[in-house]
């Protein structure tokens, strides 16, 4: 009963915000480079002729220094990909593997040059696909999830429980949501808790860890 009320409080909150301004987008010919790591200061490209909201460097930084060791050897998958910025800065830092899922054609493409000039493509995979439709089917589990939709309510509401279905995270996993500060998201979804949330300006870093399933009584 407790959690259908939660499902209903964050439901409503979603829906009182349809009109937030998210953080100003950035021009594609913003420089957007690797930070650390093996591919450390390779450029990444972006798309001509459109406006992006990648990940600052600043909250990139923030993000890794966070994980710490956790990215070493990890898999992890990167939903709603874009130009790829923070799967490749994981693989720089030493992630095993990382998948990515973009469903816009020119950011794809986009993805794929920059893979290839860090020379990550033995070590990653792009799915070319809906964030949506792709978790419908995707082969879990992944040590670490990182998800950064558009900045709209009805992405999270319908991600959270998305990702907490089935085995996507391994125990003790990390689902990190970037997402709009106005945004209040729910705690707990399924097996997914909140361990902690960092602002950077309008800009939120939540950390959803998976959980063992409850025991039955």
């Amino acid at each position: 009963m407790l959690n259908k009320y939660r499902s209903q409080l964050f439901t409503s909150q979603v829906n009182l915000l349809p009109r937030l301004t998210p953080p100003s987008s950035v021009p594609h010919n913003s420089l957007m480079r690797v930070i650390a790591g093996e591919a450390k200061g390779r450029r990444l490209k972006s798309p001509r002729g459109t406006e992006t909201r990648p990940t600052s460097d600043k909250v990139k930084e923030a993000l890794f220094s966070i994980l710490g060791n956790r990215i070493m050897d990890a898999r992890l998958l990167d939903l709603f990909a874009g130009t790829g910025a923070i799967g490749i800065e994981a693989l720089s830092r030493g992630a095993a593997r990382v998948e990515f899922v973009e469903s816009d054609r020119a950011m794809a493409d986009i993805l794929e040059k920059n893979l290839t000039a860090c020379g990550f493509h033995g070590r990653a995979e792009i799915h070319r696909t809906d964030a949506f439709r792709f978790l419908k089917q995707a082969h879990g589990p992944y040590d670490l999830i990182f998800a950064d939709p558009p900045y709209h309510a009805w992405h999270l509401k319908k991600l959270l429980p998305a990702v907490e279905r089935g085995d996507m995270i391994s125990q003790g996993g990390l689902l990190i949501v970037e997402h709009f500060r106005k945004i209040a998201l729910p705690d707990p979804v399924g097996n997914l808790r909140i361990v902690r949330s960092y602002e950077y300006g309008d800009t939120v870093l939540t950390l959803y860890v998976r959980d063992s399933p409850a025991s039955p009584a």
